[in-house]
């Protein structure tokens, strides 16, 4: 852990995303006011939780097995086992993870959840994505940004409107990267589930969650001047590397993996 750190306050007093994806992946580290608003989401919005968390432990395990090393994963949320270091580390035991969230909870447990193979590191941020230079310089305590690094940003950047300017934000993230880093993305999208929209969106605003959810033409610009990788951007359900897809399912979210030219 980054040492010197003001411990934040947990407030459970209002809703957290990091809080309601972990009640609607099944987990236990949540409270009322998160329990409320994932009850009153479509009954699919578990399903695709859960769908867009395996694409996550597919695409870790795909970029540590291609030589990727090094891990930034901004908007990490409660630690679920397989948690991303757990997966990269099991095949490159020396990989370096740091770990970003806003929610102090996911402090609490990351302190006693992420614990490093003894031949590599892992690390937690308290800090929040809108302010991607303050991450990038604490991120540099432990990553090499001069070799490729793998940056995460899994099930977060729905949560940011418009007006927070998440593509500049995404921009300036990947624009201190090097050549031969990735773009690790989910997105929320209601492609799939157009009947669903209004229902979803009206439980996060009942929260006082600001919640973005994009079509495919809006979660492209994330990736322009990237490389994506096979099988491009796809939803979570058709992202494979190794495997074939097996039978289409829907999916709430869309994915990619991309490389910095």
């Amino acid at each position: 852990m980054t040492a010197g750190m003001p411990r934040p306050r947990i407030d459970t007093s209002k809703p957290h995303p990091a809080r309601v994806y972990d009640w609607l992946l099944g987990g236990k580290d949540n409270y009322p006011v998160d329990q409320q608003v994932g009850e009153t989401l479509p009954e699919e919005a578990r399903g695709n939780a859960a769908r867009n968390r395996a694409f996550m432990h597919r695409a870790a395990a795909w970029l540590a097995k291609s030589g990727v090393d090094q891990y930034l994963d901004i908007g990490t949320g409660i630690p679920t086992e397989p948690n991303l270091h757990q997966i990269v580390q099991a095949i490159t035991p020396s990989a370096r993870i740091v770990y970003v969230d806003n929610d102090p909870i996911v402090l609490r447990h990351a302190e006693a959840l992420l614990t490093s193979t003894p031949e590599g590191a892992t690390d937690f941020l308290h800090a929040d994505v809108r302010q991607p230079a303050i991450i990038l310089e604490r991120a540099r305590e432990l990553l090499d940004l001069d070799r490729p690094v793998a940056l995460s940003l899994i099930a977060l950047l729905h949560f940011l409107p418009d007006d927070e300017d998440p593509y500049g934000v995404v921009r300036t993230l990947v624009g201190a990267l090097p050549s031969g880093s990735f773009l690790l993305l989910s997105h929320g999208t209601a492609d799939q589930h157009p009947e669903l929209k209004q229902e979803t969106e009206a439980a996060y605003k009942k929260g006082a969650i600001p919640l973005r959810m994009r079509t495919r033409s809006e979660v492209e610009p994330f990736f322009e001047g990237l490389e994506l990788v096979a099988p491009g951007l796809v939803f979570a359900t058709e992202w494979y590397q190794e495997d074939p897809a097996p039978v289409r399912e829907r999916s709430g979210f869309y994915v990619g993996v991309a490389r910095v030219p």
